[in-house]
């Protein structure tokens, strides 16, 4: 391997651990949402849950090895000139192509810069596709096939969320390079899936029970939402290294953003828990007033994902203002959800809501904030030649809405009308998808509930009717 001296020194030693901290951190958002989610789903669903989740999300991270990382690294070859620029960075970085089937050493410097870096920043960029198909999924719980899940996750992880990175996040894709700004991917991951979710839920349609009684008694319920606080804390624990490593380091000219802003490693830090804290302090308020224990555990939840776009370039103090605003802005999603009856109390309120907002408050915070383009390229491309603005953060949501809702509405209506459908039938949620998918009847040891007449019945079944003394 000739080129050794080249490609490995301290410095891309430091920034491909740095990188591989962030995709391990990733993964542990699929862990801390499949505690949530088990959390939440009745005692019948929680072991299809931990699987079509894990699944879904490996079958995403497989269509961004084999397309994904091309289409991302697209908008680098628009801006260095390379011939056939899309083509080319599909051959070059599908699993198979060349910059990710020869160690680092055996690449001229010239030919791909700092390779091990890349290589494991191209890591990192898959574990994304896995926590946007986690999301997704927790916005089909207990009532959708597998089938039309796993369809999804692999279209989304080939082709959707890397096209939504490649407009937005990045420094010289065709909306960042104008001034689009994004940090903490909010919008290929948070308002995406959430706009995914969106549609996917109104196909769908609420759960039994969800707005109107169904006639067997049955209703959404959490079975042990003692593990939703387990899994914020995990998401908690793990969302700083992804932001540290959502960033670009040249030890001769600055620490940047993706984006190519002007940031520092302390001022991320201490925004996001300037946003834990602000969202955490509401979240508590809003859960005692209202007496709803959900509240004070996703509240910092809320308040990371409404700063997440500016958490490189904002101060501290702003990041904590807005962060106040995180759970007043999921919650005022999720009532107007219950107004339509669509029946999605996480993902719509956490990622869209705040998500959405919190672009749009980008914009005006952080209007005129340098961003955008690439050292050493000159013209259309030069290091941050582009301000962020109102504007620009409006067209990214469009982009990212459009890009997501569209395609999610044709592959319903196209499973709609297929003989399996895009819903379980009602025989299938009533039994559990524990039961219908593996056989594992998780409900059958349910508890017994004693009653005043020395019976018992099952937490499950229909409450009886008790006579009166």
């Amino acid at each position: 391997m000739p080129f050794v001296k080249e490609q490995l020194s301290p410095d891309m030693l430091l920034m491909s651990f740095i990188y591989t901290v962030g995709a391990v951190s990733v993964v542990l958002i699929v862990l801390a949402l499949c505690f949530v989610d088990s959390g939440l789903v009745r005692r019948k669903n929680m072991l299809d849950t931990w699987v079509a989740k894990i699944v879904s999300a490996m079958i995403a991270g497989f269509g961004t090895m084999i397309a994904g990382v091309g289409i991302w690294n697209w908008q680098f070859n628009i801006a260095f000139g390379v011939p056939n620029p899309l083509w080319q960075a599909l051959k070059d970085w599908w699993i198979g192509g060349q910059f990710l089937t020869h160690y680092s050493g055996e690449l001229a410097f010239e030919k791909l810069p700092e390779a091990d870096v890349q290589q494991v920043f191209a890591a990192f960029f898959i574990t994304f596709s896995l926590g946007t198909l986690a999301l997704i999924h927790t916005g089909a719980m207990e009532r959708m096939r597998h089938k039309p899940l796993y369809v999804m996750a692999l279209v989304i992880g080939a082709v959707l969320s890397p096209l939504v990175a490649f407009f937005c996040w990045g420094p010289v894709g065709p909306l960042s390079n104008h001034g689009t700004h994004d940090f903490d991917g909010i919008f290929p991951l948070y308002i995406f899936a959430g706009t995914w979710v969106l549609i996917l839920s109104w196909r769908l349609g609420p759960r039994l029970g969800a707005f109107k009684p169904h006639p067997s008694g049955t209703q959404p319920a959490p079975n042990n939402v003692a593990l939703v606080g387990a899994g914020v804390l995990l998401i908690m624990f793990a969302l700083p290294f992804i932001a540290v490593a959502s960033t670009w380091i040249a030890p001769e000219a600055g620490f940047f953003g993706i984006s190519f802003t002007n940031t520092g490693l302390g001022i991320i830090l201490e925004n996001i828990f300037a946003a834990y804290i602000g969202g955490a302090l509401v979240g508590a308020f809003l859960a005692y007033r209202r007496k709803d224990v959900q509240w004070a555990l996703l509240g910092p939840l809320s308040g990371a994902v409404i700063c997440g776009t500016m958490l490189d370039v904002a101060m501290p103090w702003v990041v904590f203002l807005i962060s106040l605003l995180g759970p007043l802005v999921a919650i005022g999603t999720a009532n107007l959800l219950k107004r339509v009856e669509i029946d999605e109390p996480k993902v719509i309120p956490l990622a869209l809501g705040p998500g959405i907002v919190g672009a749009l408050l980008c914009g005006f915070v952080e209007w005129g904030t340098k961003t955008g383009g690439y050292p050493g390229l000159k013209g259309a491309y030069a290091l941050q030649h582009a301000e962020i603005t109102p504007w620009w953060q409006l067209a990214g949501v469009v982009v990212t809405m459009l890009l997501a809702g569209i395609p999610c509405l044709l592959i319903c209506l196209a499973f709609e009308r297929t003989k399996g459908g895009l819903r379980i039938s009602e025989a299938e949620e009533l039994a559990g998808l524990d039961k219908t998918y593996w056989g594992i009847d998780n409900y059958g040891e349910e508890p017994a509930l004693s009653l005043p007449n020395g019976g018992s019945i099952a937490e499950e079944d229909e409450p009886p009717v008790l006579a009166r003394n």
